[in-house]
């Protein structure tokens, strides 16, 4: 069973950085893309940055030049450096994957998500 797993949440300062990891684990053939999600309470799940299928990326106009997305295809792992953060960036983080998995299913896949809380 495939599994997308969130860590790095945290209560940190205006201003501060936070790294947030996302580790695929299971039986997965492939992933074709891979990204972060976030949503702030009532509002929408909205995309904050990702690697599309043929490794670009994209990124929320409101995030860019403030975090940088990464990977580490050996370990399926995907990471979000987040610095200069500002209180809007308060939400729960949730990783996405499209993946194939050894049986040859394919979907989207997503994790528990990880609280961000950027505040005084």
């Amino acid at each position: 069973q495939v599994q997308l797993v969130e860590s790095g949440g945290d209560l940190v300062q205006p201003g501060g950085s936070l790294r947030l990891s996302c580790a695929a684990s299971g039986s997965i053939f492939s992933i074709s893309a891979m990204g972060w999600y976030r949503q702030a309470p009532g509002k929408q799940r909205e995309l904050v940055a990702r690697f599309t299928s043929v490794g670009s990326t994209n990124y929320a106009d409101s995030v860019k030049g403030r975090f940088t997305i990464s990977r580490d295809n050996a370990k399926n792992t995907v990471y979000l450096q987040m610095n200069s953060l500002k209180p809007e960036d308060t939400a729960v983080y949730y990783c996405n994957a499209y993946i194939r998995t050894d049986w040859g299913q394919r979907g989207d896949y997503w994790g528990q998500g990880t609280q961000v809380t950027v505040s005084s």
